[in-house]
């Protein structure tokens, strides 16, 4: 906000500047005064000299934003096998762009300033140059086709997955749905079964076909656990409309289709605990804490409740604009050592699906006894599909 009052105070001084200029401009009466609105030779020095005044502006500017934002860490806190590829991808294009952008805007200003126009001067014009197209079109050309290939070098390595990878992995579902995500994990079978929207019905609300074997063992989690060193193949759903599942430490992201299974994988390198640890999270950790020791100061004067201290966790966020509540929907992302993981797993592979659905389908015939009782010649019981399913195992 203050960077933003700032720039306004410049424009309005700098507005108020050409006012006064205008003003002394008609002040001087009889003197040599151009009236007119063809721009003489002063008039065209004056603005060569102000181009040079923007590009300093954008210079010094440029320095400020790199000394002011270059400390925080925006691409030095990647945990996963592919994120340091990736950011070098991204730092490799941001310093060409940076070069590109310093030479571009030096020449543009100067010879907007050289070739200024002056009183009796003629443009000299040709139809075309073959040496300059040529340049200004093979180098931009050569430079984009490096790092389009290294690009897709990158891509590659990180969306294929080999047998090898398949059979050491570990797939888990993220399904979408306004507002909240959900996890599947496959049991001790470690296959995931099958699922439909067709079956979406009570607690079954991710429409896992519960007649399918390998869905026997499946469980659900609010809390997405993947432990440290394993490749994690994620299989991605949406029950209604177009979300994108983006996880920005782990550098994934990838739409969930209604209608369609899409996938990505990658390999974490640094726990919860890990990146918590991280000197650079650390800064933020404690910066973000005093912002909002600042801001529960203002609240409790107001007699209103603290905001709880920021602890980091890595997160799972949708990257579409879904709908209203968009920017709530995200869910924390815990990254286990191998043995915190296989304990969890122990802890909460019992909570299958297919006990939920039969708890709920006993739930409901509890609640439809007592109506039995008094009306026992007009009220059955009537079972879904999908308690029907349930029951049959």
């Amino acid at each position: 906000m203050t960077t933003l009052l700032v720039l306004i105070v410049v424009v309005l001084l700098a507005v108020a500047l050409w006012q006064l200029t205008k003003i002394f401009d008609l002040t001087q009466v009889g003197a040599n005064v151009n009236d007119t609105q063809v721009a003489n030779d002063n008039d065209n020095k004056v603005n060569g000299y102000l181009m040079f005044g923007f590009l300093v502006f954008i210079y010094l500017t440029t320095i400020w934003c790199l000394v002011y934002y270059g400390k925080f860490p925006l691409i030095g806190d990647s945990a996963s096998e592919h994120g340091p590829e990736l950011d070098n991808l991204m730092v490799i294009t941001m310093v060409l762009i940076f070069i590109v952008q310093t030479i571009t805007q030096a020449l543009l200003h100067y010879f907007a300033f050289k070739y200024r126009g002056r009183q009796g001067q003629q443009a000299l014009y040709f139809a075309d140059s073959n040496k300059l197209e040529f340049i200004w079109s093979i180098i931009p050309a050569i430079v984009l086709a490096v790092l389009i290939l290294y690009g897709l070098y990158a891509w590659t390595n990180i969306m294929f997955v080999d047998e090898k990878d398949h059979k050491d992995a570990i797939v888990i579902e993220l399904y979408a749905q306004q507002f909240k995500w959900e996890a599947r994990y496959s049991g001790e079978d470690q296959v995931l079964g099958k699922a439909n929207v067709r079956y979406i019905e009570g607690v079954n609300n991710l429409g896992v076909d519960l007649s399918d074997p390998n869905a026997q063992d499946d469980f659900t989690s609010t809390e997405l656990h993947i432990p440290k060193g394993t490749r994690v193949i994620f299989k991605l759903r949406s029950q209604d409309v177009l979300h994108s599942a983006y996880m920005p430490h782990f550098r994934a992201q990838m739409n969930c289709v209604p209608g369609m299974v899409t996938n990505f994988s990658f390999v974490p390198t640094l726990t919860t605990a890990e990146m918590r640890e991280n000197k650079d999270m650390i800064e933020k950790v404690a910066n973000i804490n005093n912002i909002r020791a600042k801001k529960s100061a203002d609240l409790v004067a107001k007699g209103e409740p603290a905001l709880d201290p920021y602890t980091f966790d890595y997160l799972l966020l949708c990257n579409k604009i879904c709908g209203a509540s968009h920017y709530n929907m995200q869910m924390k992302i815990v990254v286990d050592t191998p043995e915190e993981y296989k304990a969890w797993l122990k802890e909460n592979s019992s909570k299958t699906i297919v006990l939920a659905v039969k708890a709920a389908a006993e739930e409901a015939k509890a609640a439809e006894a007592p109506a039995q009782t008094k009306d026992t010649t007009t009220v059955t019981s009537k079972d879904t599909t999908v308690v029907a399913h349930a029951e049959t195992k």
